[in-house]
């Protein structure tokens, strides 16, 4: 039998997180449910803080799905605001820690405003060379293959490809992260196991951990244990035991 237990990729590159759990933290303590979003926007630049120091690449957070929009409205507003004054006040951090910033998502969405800061916050980060903070804002999985298609569609009938050249290599390259490696550790807090239109395309072949743990109350520790879980994980992308054991998988 094959010693599964071979580390065969000892750190993730790109760690894709579902920061989930921020309204059940707030109803158990009898505050309101923007309390509980304010207190996962400390754990959530917590965690960024703590990924700059590992050797790791990117960090893709969902901050607000397309299906967001869904909720009451007082949320919704409370919780652009807290997007816009966070993304303010924190930009000199992430210079100050050579972190790239990049936004995914259909932006159009939002207020002038937080448009504006999005693309200040990106204009301003273009240069950095560390960790790529990748934060997925009025995103969707299916959203993404959608606008993808329409591109490759589009160069259809300008002429500049034929639908027989469609090919998985010019389809990926048009998502919204062709750039950047694809996620190798999937996070997702608060007991649910679901992927919840998140990165559809892109968590192909990742692993997936989820956890009981509520996101406010989600400390490095957890992280750790998270990441001690991908450690023991074999990934054979589609190849045997007996071939990863013998030629591990690059």
């Amino acid at each position: 039998m094959a010693d599964n237990s071979k580390q065969t990729n000892p750190f993730p590159r790109h760690v894709a997180f579902i920061m989930d759990g921020n309204g059940r933290w707030a109803k158990q303590r009898s505050l309101p449910r923007i309390e509980g979003h304010k207190a996962g926007v400390k754990v959530a630049l917590q965690l960024v803080e703590e990924c700059v120091r590992l050797p790791m690449e990117v960090l893709t957070l969902f901050a607000f799905s397309s299906e967001n929009w869904q909720r009451p409205q007082n949320e919704v507003n409370a919780l652009m605001d807290l997007f816009l004054i966070n993304l303010q006040k924190e930009l000199p951090t992430f210079q100050e820690h050579n972190i790239r910033m990049r936004f995914i998502g259909d932006t159009q969405q939002f207020t002038t405003k937080l448009q504006q800061q999005i693309r200040h916050a990106q204009q301003q980060t273009i240069n950095n060379t560390g960790l790529t903070l990748v934060v997925a804002a009025n995103y969707g999985g299916r959203w993404d293959i959608i606008q993808a298609a329409r591109q490759l569609a589009a160069d259809v009938v300008r002429g500049k490809l034929s639908v027989e050249d469609i090919n998985e290599g010019n389809f990926k390259a048009v998502l919204c992260l062709a750039d950047l490696p694809a996620p190798d550790l999937f996070i997702r807090t608060s007991g649910e196991q679901r992927i919840s239109n998140f990165l559809l395309w892109h968590l192909a072949y990742t692993e997936f951990y989820f956890t009981e743990t509520l996101f406010p109350d989600f400390d490095m520790v957890h992280l750790q244990q998270a990441l001690q879980f991908f450690r023991q994980r074999l990934r054979r992308f589609g190849r045997t035991s007996e071939q990863i054991t013998s030629s591990p998988h690059e």
